[in-house]
């Protein structure tokens, strides 16, 4: 059992009013239990940053003794890291303690398969899939299937790493996402990608009505204006590289009604935005769409979230060697938007 002494103590709060505090646990507090006192200066903050800050901890190891039960609040084990703590509250670590594992924060109904290589999920719309470093939202797609996994399927020794990330959807969109669990998965899935063979084929309602087409551009990450976009063939920068990267966008209509449509766009490649960015720039950009609506003159059709949906995942498994697909219907959100549009599925 570690012994955190009193050291640090006096980081913010009044110092006297500490130490009557301290004196006044030590009559009562049970021999070699560590035990320190919140202080002032973190009153009302979340236990995960109180834990790191106590006890000089990375975030991870903070989090991850409260996960696992070893951390006590005026002697009650509490496990939420949002917890909010109370200035002058006793808190300990009881690293002693039988590991409890916390129920997994992800709705389970999200989960569409699952094996010892990999895991596919159905996103929601308004989650993250990967942490961004600019965004201090914490939890993603990513970490919330890995803590279903360790729940469910505990034995797993791939369950002492992180998941393999190889693609992502936007925050905005909902669909279908896998994430590989194994290095050889990893690698397996990552080379599909870079092939082009993985199946993708997204869904999306639209502004006015677009022809079928394929669109092959170069995006860039500024393509002029400060936002990513296509750039013409053999542009170069100043130091002589080539601008952009070669996107394809397959477009197929689905069904027009008034200055609406139903589109589905099979990709070739996975450039950041890319569906977006390729509607956007043949005059019909996505409902809901707050970036990239350049130069669109129409009325635009209000919407709380960019409706796209990843609608269909194929690939093959990197263990069987068999092709493997999944289908996912788009959102309630998007499914009541097509009926106020009068638009239909098929």
């Amino acid at each position: 059992m570690a012994d955190w002494g009193n050291a640090g103590l006096d980081r913010g709060g009044d110092r006297h009013q500490i130490s009557a505090i301290e004196k006044k646990a030590d009559n009562s507090k049970p021999e070699g239990q560590p035990d320190r006192f919140i202080s002032q200066d973190l009153h009302g903050a979340r236990l995960d940053k109180t834990v790191k800050q106590h006890f000089q901890l990375p975030w991870g190891k903070a989090r991850a003794w409260i996960d696992t039960g070893k951390v006590f609040i005026d002697g009650n084990c509490v496990a939420d890291q949002s917890f909010p703590v109370t200035a002058g509250t006793r808190i300990e670590l009881r690293m002693s303690q039988p590991k409890q594992r916390a129920e997994p924060k992800l709705d389970p109904r999200l989960v569409v398969h699952y094996d010892e290589d990999l895991i596919v999920l159905n996103k929601p719309s308004g989650m993250m899939t990967v942490p961004h470093p600019e965004s201090p939202e914490e939890e993603t797609l990513d970490r919330l299937a890995l803590d279903f996994l360790r729940a469910k399927d505990p034995k797993a020794a791939s369950n002492r790493a992180s998941l393999g990330v190889v693609h992502r959807i936007d925050k905005d969109t909902s669909g279908l996402v896998v994430f590989a669990r194994t290095h050889v998965a990893l690698k397996a899935l990552s080379e599909q990608f870079r092939s082009h063979s993985i199946e993708r084929r997204y869904l999306a309602i639209v502004h006015g009505r677009p022809k079928a087409q394929t669109i092959e551009t170069r995006i860039a990450r500024d393509a002029g204006d400060g936002l990513r976009g296509s750039v013409a063939e053999g542009a170069k920068n100043k130091k002589g590289d080539e601008l952009g990267r070669r996107a394809v966008t397959h477009l197929h209509l689905v069904q027009s009604v008034g200055d609406a449509s139903l589109v589905a766009c099979r990709i070739d490649t996975g450039r950041t935005h890319q569906i977006r960015i390729h509607l956007s720039e043949i005059g019909h950009p996505i409902v809901g769409e707050k970036v990239y609506v350049r130069g669109f003159e129409g009325a635009l059709i209000s919407a709380r979230r960019t409706m796209l949906h990843a609608e269909r995942l194929g690939f093959i498994h990197p263990r069987s060697g068999e092709q493997v697909v999944w289908v996912e219907p788009p959102t309630p959100d998007f499914l009541k938007l097509l009926g106020a549009l009068s638009l239909k599925l098929s």
